[in-house]
């Protein structure tokens, strides 16, 4: 990895035009806001996107996990309060940021990659909120969709899904 100081618009144009070039972003709180709300283009939804707020290292977690420390994980759009309650919020970037917790403060690197599956092969069996719906598939909702990814979770992702099975 290579360290590299960039000024926030600067960082911002380069994250839009290339962003393979970046491995990881460390700023402050207002300069990740803005980067992380500037990148959310990339997949195309906030609602996708995790966050993690790495504190200060703490010599009581240490040895205990990868990252001592006090952390915080959120999805990069915040609580969504205008549409808390309707049924219409995207849950991936909140689940995957759980995933993160998993990896980064607990150690648990195969529970975070039983997350991160369960999410992959939710979407790739075409289940999707309005805000990434596939033109001409009905959306579903958040509850729906968190349903069907706690599903893929509890029958442990690492299993063939029902369509790859089939296509054999």
């Amino acid at each position: 990895v290579t360290l590299e100081f960039m000024y926030v618009d600067n960082a911002t144009m380069q994250l839009i035009q290339n962003p393979s070039h970046f491995d990881v972003i460390c700023t402050e709180n207002l300069m990740g806001d803005i980067l992380s709300d500037a990148a959310s283009v990339l997949p195309g939804s906030l609602g996708l996107m995790p966050s993690a707020s790495f504190g200060p290292p703490s010599e009581k977690n240490a040895g205990k996990s990868p990252f001592p420390g006090l952390h915080m994980y959120e999805p990069i759009g915040g609580s969504a309060p205008d549409i808390a309650g309707k049924n219409v919020a995207n849950p991936i970037a909140q689940i995957l940021s759980v995933a993160m917790m998993f990896r980064y403060s607990f150690g648990m690197q195969k529970e975070a990659e039983t997350v991160e599956k369960a999410v992959y092969d939710t979407l790739k069996d075409g289940f999707r909120t309005a805000d990434i719906a596939i033109p001409g598939k009905t959306p579903i909702g958040t509850s729906q969709l968190g349903e069907e990814i706690s599903e893929r979770i509890k029958r442990g992702s690492n299993t063939r899904s029902e369509q790859e099975i089939l296509a054999q």
